[in-house]
């Protein structure tokens, strides 16, 4: 958005030129001590000082040091109903990772607590890939990657009790082919409780998706709902309780409740030029999907893409092919965030004026795509592993796995 720009032009004694202004929220000055001045010189200092403003703000809202506080952030943040943020850091704490909360202070700044530090024992370790998700109670559930019984990671929930928060293993992986091991992508809930998640291995090296639920008496029974190949990206439900996927194997999948317990397994599409999907798919409001793949594309940085539902299965298209140009955003890791115009965000650890990694954005032009690149990482974070979050007023916040004073991630704020 370019901003308005007053500009007044004052010949001084001496025959200085001088032009003052505000442009955004700043005043600018510039003088120039001449005898002569040419209508062109003059117009191209016009030129420079309405130069449009940079319409993006970003601002770090906490860096971690590595020590108690946690260190290197890799999951997609969460709101609670009064705009904390949550999330997990894979090292710090306690030495494997943490569970924190950042609360807005009132003064501008916000305040980072750690909920849980994990110990690396039957509590688990690394928690640091999968977002987590509230219940309507306000407990929150997440898995960690390590850890547990076996150490092949655990799903946890954490319970608020007088001011501070209980960790509880709800399960522990072996890693055999009956319930999978070292779970990582996102975790959904469905309306009676039942907790559906991925693993990344299980037999030999093929992945699993599985259900775990509450069995009474604070119990939980896991299964294995179906068999992918090596799956890290987590899942989505839509609105009737159909689950989706992607795997490593260049493959989308829909498992649909049959009515008897059990789950209708179809692909519903395969990647056949070299893309590989990543992170966890997003829905819009008319029932597409949204997602991005690593490597491929045109260019080899990857894309965006969109899948929509029709009479004859879904049809794929690419939303953008990145790595277009230097310094264009690459190597996008996570899933996309869709606001209500349609418009697509989501990040890339690789790319941007630094090669710190990127914030973008994709708006609709009539028919296709133009790319913006909303945040430039440089020193305020590197390699945004995890994806993004909007608020009520469409700021994004999401995490960056190094960058900051120590190099152990930040968490950011940008305005578009």
């Amino acid at each position: 958005m370019n901003s308005l720009i007053v500009i007044s032009l004052i010949l001084t004694p001496g025959t200085t030129l001088r032009l003052q202004g505000k442009s955004g929220g700043g005043a600018f000055q510039m003088s120039m001590a001449r005898h002569t001045f040419s209508v062109g010189a003059l117009f191209a200092l016009l030129l420079i000082a309405a130069l449009p403003a940079q319409s993006q703000t970003e601002m770090t809202l906490y860096t971690f040091t590595g020590g108690s506080d946690g260190g290197k952030p890799a999951s997609t943040l969460i709101f609670d109903k009064v705009g904390n943020l949550y999330g997990t850091t894979q090292t710090g704490g306690a030495g494997s990772g943490t569970v924190f909360e950042l609360s807005p202070d009132g003064h501008g700044g916000w305040t980072e607590s750690v909920l849980y530090a994990f110990t690396g024992g039957t509590d688990g370790s690394e928690p640091g890939y999968a977002p987590l998700i509230f219940d309507a109670a306000g407990n929150l559930y997440g898995t960690t990657y390590m850890g547990g019984a076996k150490r092949q990671g655990v799903v946890f929930e954490l319970t608020p009790a007088e001011g501070s928060w209980k960790e509880t293993v709800l399960y522990s992986f072996v890693g055999s082919k009956k319930d999978g091991g070292n779970p990582e992508g996102a975790i959904v809930m469905d309306g009676a409780g039942n907790i559906y998640g991925t693993t990344v291995h299980g037999a030999g090296t093929r992945g699993a998706v599985y259900e775990l639920s509450p069995a009474g008496g604070g119990a939980w029974t896991e299964r294995v709902i179906y068999g992918v190949e090596a799956s890290d990206g987590g899942l989505a439900m839509d609105g009737v309780g159909d689950l989706f996927g992607t795997s490593r194997d260049k493959k989308i999948f829909e498992l649909s409740p049959n009515g008897k317990g059990g789950f209708n397994a179809i692909v519903v599409y395969t990647f056949l030029d070299g893309e590989i999907p990543q992170g966890t798919l997003a829905f819009d409001g008319r029932g597409s999907l949204y997602g991005t793949a690593y490597p491929g594309g045109e260019f080899g940085g990857g894309t965006v893409y969109r899948l929509t539902p029709g009479k004859n299965g879904w049809n794929e298209e690419t939303l953008e092919s990145l790595q277009r140009h230097s310094p264009d955003p690459f190597h996008p890791l996570s899933g996309v965030v869709v606001d209500g115009s349609g418009n697509v965000f989501g990040t890339t650890v690789s790319g941007g004026t630094a090669r710190d990694g990127t914030l973008f954005e994709l708006v609709p032009t009539g028919g296709s795509y133009t790319l913006n690149i909303l945040w430039n990482f440089n020193g305020d974070g590197a390699d945004p592993h995890g994806g993004l979050v909007r608020d009520g007023a469409g700021n994004l916040y999401g995490t960056a796995y190094f960058g900051g004073h120590e190099n152990a991630g930040t968490v950011v704020e940008v305005t578009p």
